[in-house]
């Protein structure tokens, strides 16, 4: 009845003279009474969290709430696999997924509250410094589980998050605390781990700079904008952390944590060890790379018309299309129409190309359409006159590889760390984050001129235009929304951004999310979907647990 609460205390197995590092672990309750247990007992903390080799685990299955549930992505099929009702917005009451994020969340949070209450402070430095990092990661989870099961801070503080436990006394089964609540503790959390964290270990560990960043995050949550800004700074100017150059960008990804100047913290995968055969990590479902991984899921159109707005984005390289062979010139775009139920669809038209003196055409139901131009200040668009006079935009290039008619757009930012085909270090905080957390911060104060200066380094960066000022028809929270989606795309961070803001989330683009009766074409912010139901097996073993509203 009590396993909900029960500790993993793990025990690294590696060897005294060899650096350890916070993913090797074994149970043991008695690991308190050791020497070394504090430490112990913060490295089995992270391993709990990173998960195992196989793709489960806290992360694993967090991101994809985060991810699967933005605009971001679409899937390809339908599946058996749960993470599909996040996808889809139909939760139900026993995914499996979510009853991981809790059960392994909660196991973590214990670990770390065995920590917090058994070791003093004041001790020494390394002590101080274990303990701080406990207090970092216990706020983690509980942020991440209040984003999951309870509603965005700015719809209600008194709305109904998680269970607040910061004893290790199994016997207590508190109920749900409140949305404000649990944002008061990880803020109190996180600011005695910025207090007692002062060692400069590297950023597999958390650290004084990465509890700030993470300040900066939850107090831009919670719409604390000048907190939010105070702790990006804070980041910003320790000088420890670099954007990497437009030239490495592309391949943020295939770096190790340590070796990453931009990571401020990332949960360490080792490609020996932490690797099996890669089929069940979180970039096995984005691409099949040397024949390992599902590749099912591809960037949205969506986001794809987003980011081809200025095709010599470096960020675009981490989306990979996948040609088809031999090489066949084609136009392509997506096509509204109508199910036989009355329904919109939306679906990949592609047409083979054919040039005739010097023009392109493709034909269509027996007519030729001529593939016109106009040239804009950072691209070409391409488009044709329809049956109905209506001017069709459409992309130019080669045929593509398709899964149920939805083109392969491979995402290679969750894979080949070290050139492995789907290893990849979840980045949890990175630099660029903090400018477009105080960017969003100063929109909201109607600083424009500093929010514009922030998007713009970011924007520098990628190697595309820097704006001069805030184009007509759009704000400048507009703008930073925008280029947050483009730089943090497929980091799970997308749902969360746009029902904190108020916003609606557009679907109305190619994907099986479309599928079946009465889909959603659009996630206004007040649905009571944009959280997760209280996993059912845990209101069996804790009947005080009141179950998200239908």
């Amino acid at each position: 009845m009590k396993k909900i609460f029960l500790a993993l205390i793990a025990l690294t197995s590696v060897a005294c003279n060899i650096d350890r590092s916070p993913y090797d672990s074994k149970e043991s309750d008695t690991i308190l009474t050791d020497p070394t247990g504090l430490q112990t007992i913060t490295l089995g903390n992270y391993a709990l969290l990173k998960g195992d080799a196989t793709g489960g685990g806290f992360f694993n299955n967090l991101y994809r709430v985060g991810e699967y549930g933005g605009d971001n992505i679409d899937i390809s099929g339908t599946t058996t696999d749960q993470f599909f009702y996040y996808y889809n917005y139909r939760s139900i009451k026993n995914n499996g997924r979510s009853n991981t994020i809790w059960n392994a969340g909660y196991k973590a949070i214990i670990g770390c509250n065995k920590v917090i209450s058994k070791f003093a402070e004041g001790k020494d430095t390394n002590t101080d410094q274990l303990i701080g990092e406990n207090y970092f990661l216990r706020a983690y989870v509980y942020f991440s589980l209040v984003n999951v099961f309870g509603k965005p801070y700015n719809q209600g503080t008194g709305n109904l998050g998680v269970p607040l436990k910061t004893s290790d006394d199994v016997n207590e089964l508190p109920g749900r605390a409140t949305v404000g609540q649990i944002y008061d503790q990880v803020v109190n959390d996180l600011r005695k781990a910025e207090q007692l964290m002062t060692l400069d270990k590297n950023n597999t560990y958390a650290s004084k700079e990465a509890a700030q960043a993470l300040l900066s995050r939850v107090y831009l949550y919670m719409e604390n904008n000048d907190k939010a800004i105070e702790y990006a700074d804070k980041v910003i100017n320790s000088g420890k952390y670099m954007l990497l150059s437009n030239s490495e960008l592309p391949s943020y990804a295939t770096k190790t944590p340590e070796t990453n100047k931009e990571t401020i913290f990332a949960f360490k995968y080792n490609k020996d060890g932490d690797y099996s055969d890669g089929w069940y990590t979180i970039g096995s479902m984005y691409a099949n790379i040397q024949n390992v991984g599902w590749g099912e899921m591809y960037a949205s159109s969506s986001y794809l018309d987003l980011i081809n707005q200025n095709p010599q984005d470096a960020r675009l390289k981490f989306i990979s299309p996948k040609y088809a062979t031999p090489s066949v010139p084609v136009a392509y775009w997506v096509q509204q129409g109508t199910n036989a139920s009355g329904g919109i669809t939306y679906n990949y038209t592609f047409q083979k190309t054919f040039q005739q003196g010097g023009n392109t055409y493709f034909t269509m139901n027996n007519i030729n359409y001529q593939v016109q131009s106009e040239i804009l200040p950072t691209k070409t668009n391409y488009y044709f006159i329809n049956s109905n006079n209506v001017k069709v935009y459409v992309n130019l290039d080669n045929d593509m590889d398709k899964r149920n008619g939805y083109p392969k757009f491979y995402v290679l930012k969750c894979s080949l760390q070290e050139g492995v085909p789907q290893l990849w270090s979840p980045v949890i905080l990175r630099l660029a984050e903090m400018y477009l957390n105080r960017a969003e911060g100063y929109a909201k104060k109607g600083n424009s001129a500093s929010a514009l200066a922030d998007v713009n380094t970011i924007r520098t960066r990628a190697g595309i235009p820097a704006y001069s000022s805030v184009p007509s028809g759009q704000t400048i929270l507009d703008l930073v929304l925008q280029e947050r989606r483009l730089e943090m795309a497929f980091e799970a961070h997308r749902k969360y951004d746009v029902f904190r803001n108020k916003l609606s989330l557009d679907r109305n683009y190619p994907g099986t999310h479309l599928n079946g009766n009465n889909p959603f074409y659009t996630v206004p912010y007040t649905s009571n979907r944009i959280i997760e139901y209280i996993p059912e097996q845990q209101i069996q073993i804790q009947p005080n647990l009141i179950q998200n509203p239908d």
